[in-house]
């Protein structure tokens, strides 16, 4: 079967191998939720968040208004 490694030994391993995975997952789980979290990086960005915006907002309204004037 195995190489004469005891069972106990083996189901040890696996054990601490399926906390170190289960760990590992939780603490990729919470580095996603902090990048992706809106509020914070809105917090962090302000200042080019709104300039972006801005900038979405002129290129809408001139895009708006050249439709309306029909030129």
């Amino acid at each position: 079967m195995t190489s004469g490694i005891p069972v106990d030994v083996l189901e040890k391993r696996a054990a601490d191998q399926r906390r170190q995975l289960h760990d590992s997952v939780s603490e990729l789980r919470q580095t996603v939720r902090e990048r992706l979290d809106v509020q914070h990086n809105l917090r962090e960005h302000f200042w080019p968040a709104v300039g972006i915006m801005a900038l979405v907002g002129l290129v809408l309204g001139y895009s708006v208004t050249g439709l309306i004037a029909g030129d």
